[in-house]
Formats: structure tokens, C-alpha cells, sequence
């Protein structure tokens, strides 16, 4: 089970996350604020006031909107470059 243990603003819609496992990086979630439990997290000011949840061990905001722990993780995959890709 996949549980965030740190998660920091960066900017934009960027967080620094770190999963209990040890994996850390940064999470765009720019593409991720679509539908009305996401709409206000639009405002940069709001966005940036996430806590991590002791009970869902993720980050949520004050409004209950919250992303999976596996959700992160796969963002988090799929935006760091790939070390391989500079081997040409």
C-alpha cells in the first residue's frame, strides 16, 4: 500500500512528494484539476494549502478533495525523464 509520508509546494501546481517506501519527486498535477471537487484548486493560493491526511495518507485540501497515494505515484513515474534517454 502505497502512503505519502512528505509533500511540499513547489509552484505552479507542482509538489514535492516522498512515499513511506522512499521514492521522492515532483508531481504536475496541472492536468489533474478537472471536474467540481478540483475546480477550486484552480487558485494557486488554494492549491498550495494542501495538508497530508494521517488517515488517508495522501494530500487533500479543505474542501475533501483528495488524490489517491497511487495516483501520485504513477504521475510521479510518468514526468520524471528517463535517466536512459540521455544514453542516445
Amino acid at each position: 500500500m502505497l502512503e505519502l509520508q512528505k509533500a511540499e509546494y513547489v509552484d505552479g501546481y507542482r509538489i514535492r512528494v516522498q512515499f513511506k517506501d522512499g521514492p521522492i519527486g515532483i508531481v504536475d498535477l496541472s492536468d489533474s484539476l478537472w471536474g467540481p471537487i478540483f475546480e477550486p484548486l484552480k487558485d494557486k493560493e488554494i492549491f498550495k494549502r494542501f495538508t497530508l491526511s494521517p488517515i488517508l495518507h495522501t494530500i487533500c485540501w479543505d474542501n475533501d478533495a483528495d488524490f489517491a497515494p497511487e495516483h501520485l505515484y504513477k504521475k510521479m513515474i510518468e514526468q520524471t525523464p528517463s535517466r536512459d534517454s540521455t544514453n542516445g
